[in-house]
């Protein structure tokens, strides 16, 4: 991982299945990185900024926001290709990056978010663009709309978050799932929801193919989020087998990029915020569980193919690369360093990492069979982890500059 030499992806994407969505990498980058940080990563990078700005002053201690009505270009498609598409929990992490594509693409967009964890600076850019409308709405209630495809990403996703509220998460999974199901058999619009590899459990099989069932502490503390979508799962199914609802169901694996929320809890924002401020990076257990990673715009070209494709069964998305928590601990050390070391700021020591005790029912290994998607979508990650994790970095380290973390 530390020596791979990776070439510069300049296009994300793929025309398969009837829907092109591609799009340059530069255009996407410019939504979420500065243009320094963006041009670090892409010398042919343009300086172009797009939706909102915000400017610190340190003096008094202020930060002035301005809002340009400069939109990214679109597509311009017909009328018989222009979707009309939902996306729930669309200001989340994963959520605001396939709004990103879809708008790109000159689709319909409506983004429904109740701000739990997502938040409106992730979406802020497109505002007032005729593609595009923010609802400030919880899917447990009823929402009714005319629609094409229902992306269905609204729940919390890190255990910090899903476990503050183990009820809410619940209702979440389920009533929120009942509800956007409802919307699509009322509407004949494709269902796409976001499960994941929780679903799995502990898994006593590995890798983790698609019709293993699973190893699920139903009474522990991430039940709430495990269980939740193993029931969102049956319930999408049950609206398919009954009612002829198109379904999809995407398991996700870990997945990191800019934009992630870095107090989640979650292990490579923990790793990267720990290791850019200084201080000692946490390794819980001693370090041997594994983990799989994958890049966020290899999740959102594979949620679009799958939604897209006529495979109706449960698909894996994932990186097949394993590490150990450690191993990764110590790239992702390595990394920082180089992006303090390029930009002038190195640490005057070197961070340390140590080890706390293990949380309840972490998993000990997870790492997804992606046969399936290969098979079926034509999909793999194009992205490797040194990358993604080099462009999130960069990401952070100007969110700690502009005194925005």
């Amino acid at each position: 991982m530390a020596s791979q030499k990776d070439e510069n992806i300049q296009v994300v994407g793929h025309e398969r299945f009837g829907f092109d969505s591609r799009a340059e990498t530069k255009t996407l980058r410019s939504l979420y990185l500065s243009p320094s940080a963006n041009k670090d990563l892409d010398a042919n990078s343009q300086n172009q900024e797009y939706g909102s700005q915000s400017t610190y002053d340190k003096a008094s201690n202020t930060v002035k926001y301005t809002t340009l009505a400069n939109f990214p270009p679109v597509r311009l498609l017909p009328n018989s290709e222009r979707k009309r598409i939902l996306v729930t929990g669309g200001a989340g992490f994963v959520g605001s990056h396939l709004v990103d594509r879809l708008m790109l693409l000159g689709h319909e967009v409506t983004v429904l978010d109740n701000f739990f964890t997502g938040s409106r600076t992730t979406v802020s850019h497109w505002v007032g663009h005729p593609n595009f409308e923010l609802v400030r709405h919880d899917v447990v209630e009823p929402f009714l709309i005319e629609v094409d495809q229902i992306y269905h990403l609204a729940c919390p996703a890190s255990p910090p978050h899903y476990q503050y509220n183990a009820v809410k998460t619940l209702k979440t999974s389920f009533q929120g799932t009942l509800n956007m199901l409802g919307l699509a058999k009322r509407t004949k619009a494709r269902f796409l929801i976001s499960s994941t590899s929780e679903v799995y459990g502990d898994p006593e099989e590995h890798p983790q193919r698609e019709d293993y069932w699973g190893h699920v502490n139903c009474i522990g503390p991430r039940a709430c989020y495990d269980e939740g979508k193993r029931v969102a799962e049956s319930l999408t199914y049950g609206y398919s087998r009954q009612d002829g609802v198109e379904v999809r169901v995407a398991r996700i694996f870990n997945t990191f990029g800019p934009r992630m929320n870095p107090y989640d809890g979650r292990v490579v924002s923990n790793f990267i915020i720990q290791a850019l401020k200084g201080e000692d990076m946490t390794v819980y257990g001693d370090g041997s569980q594994t983990r799989s990673f994958q890049y966020v715009h290899d999740l959102v070209d594979g949620l679009i193919l799958l939604m897209n494709s006529d495979e109706e069964r449960p698909v894996n998305l994932g990186n097949q690369d394993e590490f150990t928590i450690l191993e990764f601990a110590e790239a992702v050390r390595d990394i920082v360093e180089k992006v303090q070391k390029e930009k002038g700021n190195p640490l005057a020591k070197r961070v340390n990492i140590i080890h706390k005790e293990i949380p309840q029912d972490d998993p000990q290994r997870r790492r997804p069979d992606t046969t399936r998607a290969k098979e079926t979508l034509q999909w793999q990650p194009q992205w490797s982890v040194r990358q993604g994790v080099e462009e999130m970095v960069r990401y952070y380290y100007t969110q700690i500059e502009e005194k925005k973390l």
